[in-house]
């Protein structure tokens, strides 16, 4: 039997989603928590592997067991009981045989979260930026993402992906009502049929080198031509940045 974890986590304390040989993941710690309840070793697939510090509202992973689990809320309850305070499970779903928790994805969004001045509330959680930042000429640069496929301009080196096209469907920066009301919040959203390592910090680092002018939008758009890592902007900080939903066509 096949089953979806939907999750969230924070990224701090981690290395990243995926298994590395000597650093603690969350897949890991999932695993561990899963193979004490269930007795038995459970390997997990998650919907995308997230990089070192960054978060996630809400993410899936899979899992087969030998035996149909009787209780599911039983087993989320379980989970969460052994799992650290910035994992939580919050539904386990039975699902087809077939079902792929990262290949059945048809969307997935991140957004990344910044305030224009100091916050003792947000600091953790969202980046502070410099408050010169022109967030309305970095939506307008934001919008050209739309007309791209190759990102290859703002993906990590050396990875193992077979391409760097990606589908992007939406890209914007907002103004948001958040939890310190004594600072300028804002969050970019940027949704895509699927995302290359380092790719979302990159490009919100080169918006912000729109949003300071230090480059224009057509220089923007020229960056992704390059399809050059070298030509991108730097790579933000992992901790604002938040995988927020994954989509299926049957959840």
């Amino acid at each position: 039997m096949r089953y979806f974890l939907k999750l969230s986590f924070q990224g701090a304390e981690y290395h990243g989603w995926q298994i590395q040989p000597n650093d603690v993941s969350v897949q890991e710690t999932i695993e561990k928590a899963l193979a004490m309840v269930l007795r038995a070793t459970t390997p997990i697939t998650g919907a995308g592997r997230t990089d070192a510090g960054v978060n996630a509202m809400t993410m899936y992973a899979h899992f087969d067991s030998a035996t149909p689990i009787a209780d599911v809320d039983l087993l989320k309850r379980s989970l969460n009981g052994i799992l650290p305070q910035d994992i939580a499970i919050h539904d386990v779903i039975p699902v087809d045989a077939s079902a792929h928790a990262r290949f059945d994805a048809t969307a997935r969004t991140y957004k990344y979260f910044a305030h224009t001045a100091k916050s003792a509330l947000l600091r953790t959680m969202s980046w502070q930026c410099n408050p010169r930042l022109d967030f309305e000429l970095m939506n307008e640069a934001a919008k050209h993402l739309l007309r791209y496929e190759d990102f290859t301009s703002f993906s990590k080196l050396h990875t193992d992906v077979k391409t760097n096209n990606c589908h992007v469907t939406h890209a914007c920066w907002q103004r948001y009502d958040g939890i310190d009301s004594h600072v300028e919040q804002w969050v970019f959203t940027i949704t895509a049929d699927r995302f290359l390592r380092n790719m979302v910090r990159a490009i919100v680092g080169t918006l912000v080198d729109v949003g300071m002018r230090k480059i224009s939008v057509e220089e923007f758009c020229g960056i992704i031509e390059k399809k050059d890592r070298c030509a991108a902007g730097t790579s933000m900080p992992a901790h604002a940045l938040y995988l927020w939903d994954v989509e299926y066509p049957y959840l």
